[in-house]
């Protein structure tokens, strides 16, 4: 298990959630297949679309993972990693697809990246956490806090005095 940035864990959250909403209830495939194909063709033909969820909703099923610990070790900064060297850890099924990569590579390689690694991390959960930073976990931490600083009856205190006492004033 791999801790991630944050924000690809966000972004993968994301991505899981619009996945689950386009295929709809009961899924819709066709209808999913539709709006991939569409994302697809509008990025290959590098159409200004800086969103990074949109891309890898387009990528998530096309992508192959070739270098699984290598994406990982990527995942750990948002802002920067070796856009040529993910690109080198996957390879695409489909040419559409590719050619997005391609052109999309040219013009804004950091939104390749960060779509290509957030596909990676939706389709990888088990290889890695994102740490709980809700109000809930921070109100459990903080109250197993207060707990560690209150003393209880019988507590031993006398390591938190000087033995010396007044004897050092002088």
């Amino acid at each position: 298990m791999k801790k991630i940035d944050p924000e690809y864990a966000y972004q993968s959250r994301e991505l899981a959630i619009q996945i689950e909403d386009t295929l709809g209830e009961p899924p819709n495939r066709k209808n999913y297949a539709k709006v991939v194909q569409s994302l697809i063709e509008e990025f290959a033909k590098n159409t200004k679309i800086n969103d990074v969820n949109l891309l890898s909703f387009a990528l998530v099923d096309q992508l192959r993972f070739n270098d699984i610990p290598g994406l990982l070790s990527q995942c750990d900064q948002y802002d920067s990693a070796d856009t040529p060297g993910v690109l080198s850890m996957v390879s695409c099924t489909d040419d559409k697809a590719s050619l997005a990569i391609i052109t999309i590579a040219k013009s804004n390689p950091k939104l390749v990246r960060r779509a290509i690694l957030t596909a990676f991390l939706y389709k990888h959960p088990k290889h890695w956490f994102d740490e709980d930073h809700s109000l809930e976990s921070l109100q459990k931490s903080e109250g197993e806090e207060e707990q560690e600083d209150q003393l209880s009856s019988g507590h031993d205190i006398a390591h938190l005095f000087d033995e010396n006492g007044d004897r050092n004033v002088g």
